[in-house]
């Protein structure tokens, strides 16, 4: 057990209070000393009475949570995204609770959330450790940090002329993302019997949505092996909802990538029908298949597609989704990381392969049929541009209106534009129908 050594400054317990050498509470405790977090005093020494009120501040941060986001952030980079590394160190790690790997993902996303507050100079565990107090001072007191301070430090400066900027954006990016689940057809309030802990939106027309709000592990829970739901964006849901594809229908995904959506269609379909899913990574298929075996889906057929002038088959289809590779700055409130490896150069040339994509799976859609296009990014360049660009070049196709499921207030438009104020990630959404 470690011994604290505590004394007063003149050598006793008097009226300046007990004072404690910081590594030695520190290490008592199990967290990091906060030497350049905390204000600094002559020996080594702080009050004992301010130190704990230091701690209640910040948090008491376990050092194996330190150490885990401390080896993320080092390992990850441009190719190597902070969510990827930190799945493949949880999995390596030894001795890992399911509290442990919670907190070492808070840790780790504010870090990135707040990164442009933080002193890169300083050890990576203190910028942890303040990171985790800007986070708490946010969500406590929102007002203490003004729009010109959000708005130059928690985007890159490129943002502003790629995207409608906003301080309602920039704020909801700072805050905690909400976790959304898909429930099987007609099985969401068992679901939520089984998990608890669970919140259903009040709309029925949002299909199986359910918002968790608790703790557990899901991955490890007898509902997700049985099958019983998908973790999956609200945002994402919508996709699915806008696609709306009937019982007996063909369908086509053409980047399926790990399946998502395209196992959101087959549900929607009742497993009747049949779904080409093509992507052009056969470790993003295999991926596809096997959570389709946990879901119970059948209706698919997963086929390599690289993208090219010729699509993976000649069928055509009753409706097309074309859920493209993005820049994915709609994600950014869930993946800070991203925010700071994504360029300008990166929309430049995403957008091209976007609507090159549109194009080519254009041909592929039956007269009267329909094609809906989705990335999650909010870029003029891969969202209200491609989608103006298809309407112009394929004048056959006209824009279908679209409401929005998660503000029925608003009026339907070609495009639909998702916000992170709206309870997802952000989104946008088009559809177009086929003349007969």
């Amino acid at each position: 057990m470690n011994r604290f050594i505590i004394g007063s400054r003149g050598g006793d317990c008097g009226a300046g209070g007990c004072w404690i050498q910081r590594e030695v509470f520190a290490a008592s405790v199990g967290v990091h000393p906060w030497l350049d977090v905390l204000s600094q005093d002559d020996g080594g020494l702080i009050s004992l009475r301010q130190l704990l009120a230091d701690a209640a501040r910040f948090g008491r941060v376990n050092n194996r949570v330190l150490d885990l986001a401390t080896n993320v952030i080092r390992k990850s980079s441009r190719e190597r995204q902070a969510d990827s590394v930190l799945r493949a160190e949880l999995k390596a790690a030894r001795g890992v609770t399911a509290d442990i790997s919670r907190d070492t993902a808070r840790t780790l996303f504010a870090y990135f959330r707040w990164r442009g507050w933080l002193d890169a100079a300083s050890p990576v565990a203190d910028q942890l450790t303040e990171a985790l107090a800007l986070q708490r001072r946010f969500a406590e007191e929102p007002a203490s940090f003004s729009d010109e301070e959000l708005l130059s430090r928690a985007i890159p400066a490129w943002v502003a002329e790629a995207v409608a900027v906003t301080p309602q954006w920039v704020r909801d990016l700072q805050t905690q993302p909400r976790l959304w689940l898909r429930a099987r057809v007609g099985e969401r309030h068992s679901l939520t019997m089984a998990l608890g802990d669970c919140g259903i939106p009040s709309d029925r027309e949002l299909g199986e949505v359910v918002e968790y709000q608790g703790e557990q592990d899901l991955f490890s829970t007898p509902s997700f092996h049985a099958g019983d739901f998908e973790l999956q964006d609200i945002s994402s849901q919508i996709v699915g909802l806008v696609c709306a594809p009937k019982p007996g229908e063909t369908w086509w995904d053409a980047c399926a990538g790990e399946g998502g959506k395209m196992l959101h269609l087959s549900d929607l379909m009742q497993n009747k029908g049949l779904i080409w899913a093509s992507d052009r990574a056969d470790w993003r298929l295999k991926k596809l298949k096997l959570r389709a075996a946990r879901s119970r889906a059948f209706n698919y057929r997963a086929v390599l597609w690289d993208g090219g002038d010729r699509p993976p088959t000649k069928t055509k289809f009753d409706g097309v989704l074309v859920d493209a590779p993005c820049s994915g700055v709609g994600t950014w409130q869930r993946n800070p990381h991203a925010r700071w490896t994504t360029t300008a150069g990166d929309v430049a040339e995403l957008s091209q392969v976007q609507a090159h994509l549109l194009r080519t799976a254009a041909g592929s859609v039956k007269p009267g049929g329909r094609i809906v296009y989705s990335v999650c990014t909010l870029t003029r360049a891969e969202t209200s541009e491609i989608a103006s660009g298809f309407s112009r070049e394929f004048p056959a196709f006209t824009p279908e209106p679209l409401g929005n499921p998660l503000d029925r207030s608003a009026a339907p438009t070609p495009e639909l534009w998702l916000w992170p104020a709206h309870g997802g990630s952000g989104m946008f959404i088009a559809s177009w129908r086929r003349a007969k």
